[in-house]
């Protein structure tokens, strides 16, 4: 697995992931994908300061959500990763 099969499979990921849990889904739904190595899937949410209010979900984003992310993975591609946010 590497990440562009990850990118090409990522909206099917976060539509499992809504059909989990919305809450994970709007804490998740802007992050880039930015690497995957070692099983670490790394996530960056810079975009989300490109809007004139920002909208930094952050803050709900909790180790469920995190879990919810990384269930939506392994149901998808059927890995199941490290997520590292920055």
């Amino acid at each position: 697995m590497d990440l562009d099969q990850i990118k090409s499979s990522w909206n099917e990921v976060l539509d499992s992931l809504l059909d989990q849990n919305r809450v994970a889904w709007i804490a998740f739904f802007d992050a880039r994908l930015v690497s995957f190595e070692n099983n670490e899937l790394t996530l960056d949410f810079s975009d989300s300061q490109k809007f004139a209010n920002p909208h930094d979900f952050k803050k709900t984003r909790n180790s469920d959500h995190t879990q919810s992310l990384i269930s939506a993975i392994k149901s998808v591609l059927g890995i199941t990763p490290t997520i590292i946010e920055r």
